[in-house]
């Protein structure tokens, strides 16, 4: 029987950020996934970042994790959200190019040390004394561990809807874990049903580009890794369309034809990125919603609607979708639906993501009741550091609410639990004006270079930084203006003659 250290499964943006921290932090490591071409997969929108998760993004970079430099590589239009304000809310957010993302990903994965890639289904968790001890293989084969993390997304007893028809699936074209939810629902853990969607993707060659207002990239672009300076693809325009009352009254006839609203559905959706029908009924005062047309990738002509996610009829949704501006000749490859999946209340884990009733098991992403890539990896980049402190015998990393967002979105999850899919605001953090996107590094890198989840490469990078800021921060200390120098350098101070 093959043993190592640390086993996850799944390897969506939990399980692969799960698996690379623990082999980094030196110990064997197996990521078991369906099928390693699917690792990296950017299930829903090609995008990375924003307001919140952008912060995510550069603390998992600060611990040398993967998406922020992952998306730098796979970046084809980089912009900082809110850049009129300050920043302690300013998000950085990028679209990515879906194929080049998934490659980089499955490359970070394949050059990383004390790292195995298993093709196959996880069937069974092997459970002895309250501990788990390994896991049980589709083809009957067992892995042993120290300890398992499960990352198991949207697939744990998945199911798809579009208008009328439901049917199995983790994602569109992807099974459902069925045989292990049923294992898991046997636990006795509390649990329950989220749901989320997704909108359908078009055709960009049928698109009306010229009617469409365009948004440009950054002239000056902000990463999300410490270690990068510029984009390495090309930057796009991506369009900007708006639905009407045309497309409002489509969905209202419809509405009953909804997997939502027909009754179909009995899990809870996001809140903050509701679906058209949703926006439809809750805002029924708006007359149009804005929507914008994403590119998703420099090698494919497939355009990602942001705005219109659904769980319509086929028929329905191309209805809707032409009778928006730019689109009216669109051709859907393939459509919108929304997905059901189990879910385990959080507070049936502590802050090390470690189950309580079960020793050596941790959960991680969607599995915990969160929704989004970023939220996801953050939670995979924690449970592997702990699992693989656990199976070093020593003790977890806890992160205080006070030290990173990290910190805030899992005490948020194990103190209060979640009734809806938790996403991460900048206005969830009470000490976001110190949690800044720009300082994560100086932070958290320190505290992941004593843990040894922080590679020598970045380790070197900072401490050339850190020095720098501290010879930086020495002279400013010496420093001293009087009041008409301060002005002539743009300072605007009380002209009391005083030095400053």
């Amino acid at each position: 029987m093959k043993h190592y250290a640390v086993i996850v499964i799944g390897g969506g943006h939990a399980g692969v950020e799960a698996a690379h921290a623990s082999a980094r932090m030196g110990v064997s490591t197996a990521l078991i996934t369906h099928s390693f071409s699917k690792i990296g997969e950017m299930s829903c929108n090609p995008a990375i970042g924003g307001l919140g998760k952008g912060h995510l993004v550069r603390e998992i970079d600060a611990l040398d994790g993967l998406m922020g430099r992952v998306a730098d590589k796979s970046g084809i239009q980089f912009r900082l959200l809110n850049r009129r304000k300050g920043p302690a809310v300013q998000g950085p957010r990028t679209q990515s190019d879906r194929i080049v993302y998934k490659q980089a990903m499955q490359q970070e994965i394949t050059e990383q040390d004390n790292l195995s890639v298993i093709e196959s289904e996880v069937k069974k968790l092997l459970i002895q004394g309250g501990r788990v001890k390994g896991v049980e293989m589709a083809d009957g084969s067992i892995v042993g561990s120290d300890c398992t993390i499960l990352t198991t997304g949207t697939f744990l007893n998945g199911v798809i809807h579009i208008g009328d028809r439901s049917f199995s699936g983790g994602r569109i074209e992807d099974p459902s874990s069925t045989v292990l939810a049923s294992q898991i629902g046997g636990l006795g853990l509390p649990m329950g049903r989220l749901k989320t969607g997704t909108p359908p993707r078009l055709d960009g060659r049928t698109i009306d580009w010229n009617v469409l207002e365009m948004q440009q990239a950054d002239e000056d672009p902000t990463l999300f890794s410490f270690l990068h300076t510029k984009p390495v693809l090309p930057q796009i325009e991506c369009g900007i369309s708006f639905t009407n009352e045309e497309t409002h009254e489509i969905i209202r006839e419809n509405l009953q034809k909804s997997a939502m609203y027909g009754g179909r559905i009995q899990g809870v959706g996001p809140r903050y990125c509701p679906s058209i029908e949703d926006k439809v009924v809750r805002f029924a005062d708006k007359d149009q919603h804005q929507i914008f047309l994403e590119p998703e990738g420099l090698s494919t002509s497939t355009v990602y609607p942001n705005g219109i996610s659904t769980s319509m009829p086929e028929e329905v949704q191309e209805r809707y979708v032409r009778s928006i501006k730019g689109l009216e000749k669109v051709r859907i490859e393939q459509p919108g639906y929304a997905i059901e999946y189990d879910y385990i209340d959080p507070r049936a884990i502590g802050r090390n993501l470690a189950l309580t009733a079960i020793d050596g098991l941790f959960f991680a992403g969607q599995i915990n009741g969160t929704t989004g890539y970023e939220e996801a990896a953050a939670q995979g980049l924690m449970a592997g550091v702990n699992a693989a402190l656990q199976s070093q015998g020593k003790e977890s990393f806890i992160l205080e609410r006070s030290d990173g967002y990290i910190g805030v979105m899992i005490d948020d999850l194990v103190s209060k639990g979640v009734s809806e899919p938790y996403r991460m605001f900048t206005s969830r953090a009470e000490f976001r004006l110190s949690l800044r996107a720009d300082n994560a590094d100086q932070r958290l890198t320190e505290i992941g270079i004593e843990l040894g989840c922080v590679g020598e490469s970045r380790a070197a990078a900072f401490s050339v930084k850190r020095d720098k800021l501290v010879k930086a921060k020495a002279e400013l200390e010496s420093l001293s203006m009087l009041p008409r120098e301060l002005e002539s350098n743009g300072i605007q101070v009380s002209k009391d003659g005083k030095p400053r």
